[in-house]
């Protein structure tokens, strides 16, 4: 059954993803029109999201992120849609990086990187990395897909360009193995994910809400010694990004538990208020905010079983 779903739908994939730029970002509208004002797909999802982290805006502006953040989001879709077949020199116009001699020269000193970033823009895009690079290999963690004929064109898809894919569940061992064969490698870690209560350690004001952080990319940071970069990023104007890097140490281990996550936090979220209808809100972001007591109490059973 799988190989059927795959095999009467990717024909029309592949084929959709090789028309132009410009006649995709027309079906975007069309999508969007859908599933804004005809479906209304999570648009309260949205819209309780933006009226969390930004209290302080009347109910029209919040509209308006709203609105041009479904925008976005079909624009979005489209571009990972194009992903599939886009070519080098089409990615390049597209998606420029802003100070990419940092991870150059970051390269020559051999140090394995772990390059943080959030959901804001198009991250999907972060594929072309692999073409500025030289020696140092970019790692990238996909979540499993049920259909594995299209977890594995998908995986095929995000590492044309020379990147390594692989699930998000294989992290620390495809890290360890690196790690002990020598081989210099680049790990792309998404981390304004919301973790599960029983899975946390940290809780951290995040866009005005305290909730529950993702500590993965520090603890693994610290554990290999890695060198700590975030990556922000900016939609110049429809179908073109760019991306900043920003070096916060290459001496991980002299910071206090929680330090790197802070800044990585800090600066995150700046980049996402100077464009927060580009930011992905169709998840519930704060689900877990008013849980920080039920984590405590959780803590203080786990501590009196453990004694």
């Amino acid at each position: 059954m799988q190989f059927l779903v795959f095999a009467l739908t990717y024909p029309f994939i592949w084929l959709f993803s090789r028309l132009p730029m410009r006649v995709l970002y027309i079906q975007s509208d069309v999508f969007f029109f859908l599933i804004y004002y005809i479906f209304g797909y999570r648009k309260k999802v949205v819209f309780d999201n933006i009226s969390i982290a930004f209290p302080e805006k009347s109910d029209e502006e919040k509209k308006i992120i709203s609105k041009k953040f479904f925008k976005h989001l079909m624009d979005l879709f489209m571009e990972s849609v194009k992903a599939f077949s886009i070519s080098e020199k089409e990615i390049q116009k597209r998606y420029t990086y802003k100070n990419i001699n940092l991870l150059l020269e970051i390269e020559k000193t051999g140090r394995d990187i772990a390059l943080v970033g959030t959901h804001h823009a198009n991250w999907e895009w972060l594929m072309s990395l692999p073409l500025l690079l030289n020696n140092i290999k970019p790692h990238a963690a996909y979540t499993k897909i049920n259909n594995k004929y299209f977890e594995n064109v998908l995986k095929k898809s995000r590492s044309r360009f020379g990147g390594v894919m692989y699930r998000t569940s294989n992290t620390i061992k495809n890290i360890d193995l690196n790690h002990k064969n020598k081989i210099q490698s680049l790990y792309c870690l998404l981390s304004d994910q919301s973790p599960q209560i029983h899975k946390t350690h940290y809780w951290k004001e995040f866009l005005g809400v305290k909730v529950p952080i993702h500590t993965g990319a520090e603890m693994l940071t610290k554990k290999y010694n890695l060198t700590y970069v975030v990556w922000t990023s900016k939609k110049l104007k429809r179908g073109f990004y760019e991306l900043e890097f920003q070096l916060i140490t290459d001496n991980p281990t002299t910071y206090k538990d929680y330090n790197l996550t802070d800044k990585y936090l800090a600066i995150s979220e700046k980049n996402i208020k100077q464009q927060p209808e580009f930011y992905l809100w169709s998840h519930k972001r704060f689900k877990h905010k008013d849980k920080f007591n039920e984590w405590q109490e959780l803590q203080k059973t786990k501590l009196q079983t453990k004694n």
